[in-house]
Parts: structure tokens; sequence; C-alpha cells
């Protein structure tokens, strides 16, 4: 076979790999929109929610009068509030792989670690000082330490986080802080890492946790005490 032959065999393995490589995140629209209905009578199935009815959609299928520019007031002992604008509010993000959420924080707010296994994030700061912060992945050696990467961030800076990625804000600010954070997903979803290990029901046994963190033989007691607290969310 020629160099030419070889070069286009090479070109077609290529596109081949890359695109088994290719993750998409919600499935893509199949048709303009599809506005999320809850009555089955009057809908058709498609990916997503069902869809309403293209001839009964209106405007307001569109449209949040959410006051997203106006401050939340904090009440949890995390110190931060989480306004998430999803298919779930606004019906007519169905398919359309996007949400958006406006984020105050009171001062040292914090918006603990946690992850979102349906969609990317990015976080574009409007007021105050936030410490933000992400975990990689582990590492190939099983003893390597996970790499954290980290940045200070004022008004108009960007962060990036990634899709599944453990990462933070934490307001380092002599004020209070807002946020907007985007996500390529209509229902990113939300894992709060401390609430999610020790705040589920039924409870994970105290042994199993207590062996994950490689605590002593007798600190079964230390995971019981952190399983009886109040875990507490963020996002309305």
């Amino acid at each position: 076979m020629n160099t030419s032959g070889v070069q286009i065999l090479l070109f077609f393995a290529f596109l081949t790999i890359a695109s088994l490589c290719v993750e998409a995140y919600d499935p893509a629209p199949l048709q303009d929109f599809c506005i999320a209905v809850d009555d089955t009578e009057a809908a058709v199935f498609v990916n997503g929610k069902i869809c309403k009815d293209p001839k009964s959609v209106t405007a307001d299928d569109f449209y949040y009068a959410g006051g997203l520019n106006e401050s939340r007031q904090v009440t949890n002992p995390l110190g931060s509030k989480i306004t998430l604008v999803y298919d779930e509010i606004l019906s007519g993000l169905n398919t359309q792989g996007v949400a958006i959420a406006r984020l105050d924080f009171d001062l040292e707010g914090l918006n603990p670690p946690h992850l979102h296994p349906r969609g990317a994030e990015i976080f574009l700061v409007l007021e105050g000082t936030l410490y933000a912060g992400l975990i990689n992945s582990n590492p190939v050696d099983p003893n390597g330490k996970n790499p954290f990467f980290a940045k200070i961030l004022n008004a108009g800076d960007i962060f990036v986080f990634p899709r599944g990625m453990i990462h933070f804000q934490y307001n380092i600010g002599k004020t209070k802080a807002v946020a907007i954070a985007a996500f390529n997903s209509q229902n990113p979803g939300v894992m709060t890492i401390a609430k999610s290990i020790f705040g589920s029901e039924p409870s994970v046994p105290p042994h199993i946790l207590a062996k994950a963190f490689q605590l002593g033989d007798d600190d079964d007691k230390l995971v019981e005490h952190l399983q009886s607290l109040t875990w507490t969310g963020n996002v309305n």
C-alpha cells in the first residue's frame, strides 16, 4: 500500500476513535423545542420530559420571572443559598441541555464540596471574593494524591468545574458574595459529599465508612455521631 493509502486509513481510524470518545450530555433535541407538561393526555413522548403540544405553546413557557437580580436570604448553617433554574422550574429548558443558577454567600459562606453528575459548570463571580477549588479524579498510582486546583476569584472572574469533579466555593471576602453558574444540562443534579455520605437514608453501616476513611477500629462511634447530625442542603 502506498503512502497516501496509509494516510487515508490512518485518517479514517482517527475519525472512528474520535467518534467513540465523543460523550453527549443531554440527548440532542429532536425538534425546535419541547415544552414540559404534566398532562399525559395532551402530550407525546420524546427525550427529556413529556412535551406540550406545540400548538398550545406560549411565550410564558420560555419565561422565568424569578428575580435572579435580587439577593436571597441565607438561613442555613452553610451560609450559602443556590437558586437553580432548571427544567422543573422553567419548562422551556426541556431538551435544550442548559440550566442556570444564582449563588448567594454570606460572610464565610460555603458551597460545600459537591459534584454534578450530569453536567459541567461555568462559574462567574458578580460580587465579592470567593476561594474556589476542584479535585481531580484518582491518579493511576494508587498511592498518589488527587490533584487539587484552586483560585481566588473576584468580581468578573470565571472558573470552570468539569462534569463529575468534586468542587466548592468559599467566601473569603469582607462582604457578601454573589455568583452565577451555568450548566450544560437541563438537570445537572448535585451530590453534596458530606451530606450524601453521612446523611443517607438508610444510613451506610458505620464500619463501612470507618474503614473507607481509614479510621481506627473503635471509631464507629465517630461515624455514628456524624450520621446523627442534621445534614442540610443549600439548593432551592
